[in-house]
């Protein structure tokens, strides 16, 4: 995340709930959604563990963990964290976790590695302006071969000067090596009036269909798709769907929530929500868990799971702007809002994956949060039972 959404967090005292509010579409397309027949998954918290702030591990500062998978080589959990190479290059971790039934029991980190570019240096700070620094989000875990693919929101900078770094889904193998990068659909380019919003680009990474398909997400509404989400409206945000070889599918309206309270009228920011991560059912290759981050002054994070699908949505992907357009969107259903979970408290949460088949025959979700390295926010590891 931004070092604006840093100072945001700090300013946030409460954690508040309120009504969910029905997903609404960009105007003026009518109505919202509607529900997806059937049953969504439901979901029951297993537990939790706080990461101890700012840990250190082999000479790095354990934190901002922002995309989490399992390695099935390994049987290993991967982070990625999202330090610009602010405090030491770009890295992720790996890390053994102990969850069954009962819980979370530990989280024991195992090894650390710099991501790497392809001339094998390592990503540079973005305070150098040469264009090269990344901005690490998400990443997965490939299951055909278990190479790393993650995601990075690149750069739209605030004022001018700076060059603009463009999103990007990178691959590596497990000891940092570049090994080659995705081509996105064009519409996640960044130009001076289209493309991704400031820290609203590809945050949401995953594999569908035994790792046949990729499938990616926009973190907010393109510039030329319509404003971000008020406390009137949702919004639209772009999922797209392509081989491994970067060929788009198709690609699809997913709709967000509106803003669920009013903003502290003496805070110097405005809101912030979107999409940070969405996972593939394993059976189901139009079928995701869709995580919805929104965070507000005066009244923390409101953190909400979907069971979302693309069947039967409007293809988007040769629409050149959502804004005032009919489409159908994806349809969702509510699975979780984390405030009903029973947590110590609710964070920014930003990564997910599938965790281990429990005896009950119920599925764990794996989450975590991330605590943009600042004091008064945590690095929260969090079990769910999805049935």
């Amino acid at each position: 995340m931004s070092a604006s959404l840093i100072y945001r967090a700090c300013a946030a005292a409460l954690l508040m709930t309120s009504t969910l509010a029905p997903a609404v579409t960009a105007a003026p397309q009518p109505g919202g959604p509607a529900p997806e027949s059937g049953r969504a998954v439901q979901a029951r918290l297993l537990g939790e563990k706080i990461v101890p702030y700012k840990l250190d591990f082999q000479d790095t500062t354990v934190g901002g963990l922002s995309g989490v998978d399992r390695d099935r080589c390994t049987g290993e959990y991967v982070f990625i964290s999202d330090d610009r190479s602010f405090l030491q290059p770009a890295r992720f971790y790996t890390a053994k976790l102990d969850v069954d039934a009962d819980g979370v029991h530990s989280v024991d980190f195992t090894g650390t590695r710099p991501l790497r570019q392809a001339d094998g240096s390592v990503y540079p700070s973005p305070a150098l302006g040469d264009g090269k620094a990344v901005d690490p989000e998400e990443i997965r875990v490939d299951p055909l071969d278990c190479r790393y693919w993650w995601g990075q929101e690149g750069d739209r900078p605030a004022v001018a000067g700076p060059p603009v770094i463009q999103p990007s889904i990178e691959i590596s193998d497990p000891d940092g090596t570049h090994r080659g990068s995705l081509r996105l659909p064009e519409n996640y380019t960044i130009t001076a009036e289209r493309g991704p919003r400031r820290n609203q680009a590809v945050e949401a990474l995953t594999f569908g269909a035994r790792g046949r398909l990729v499938t990616s997400a926009v973190e907010g509404p393109l510039l030329q798709d319509g404003p971000v989400p008020d406390l009137t409206h949702g919004a639209l945000v772009r999922i797209t769907q392509q081989t491994r070889g970067g060929r788009v599918l198709g690609q699809f309206a997913y709709p967000i929530e509106k803003i669920f309270a009013e903003s502290d009228p003496d805070s110097p920011w405005g809101p912030d929500t979107g999409v940070p991560s969405l996972l593939a059912f394993p059976d189901d290759p139009d079928r995701y868990l869709v995580l919805e981050r929104t965070w507000v002054a005066g009244s923390g994070y409101k953190i909400r799971l979907y069971d979302a699908t693309t069947r039967g949505a409007t293809d988007v992907r040769a629409v050149d702007s959502l804004a005032g357009r009919h489409v159908v969107p994806m349809r969702k259903k509510l699975v979780a809002d984390f405030h009903t979970l029973g947590l110590s408290t609710v964070d920014n949460t930003e990564g997910m994956t599938w965790g281990p088949v429990l005896p009950s025959g119920e599925r764990s979700l794996v989450l975590v949060s991330d605590d943009n390295f600042d004091k008064d926010a945590v690095t929260q590891i969090v079990a769910l039972a999805l049935r």
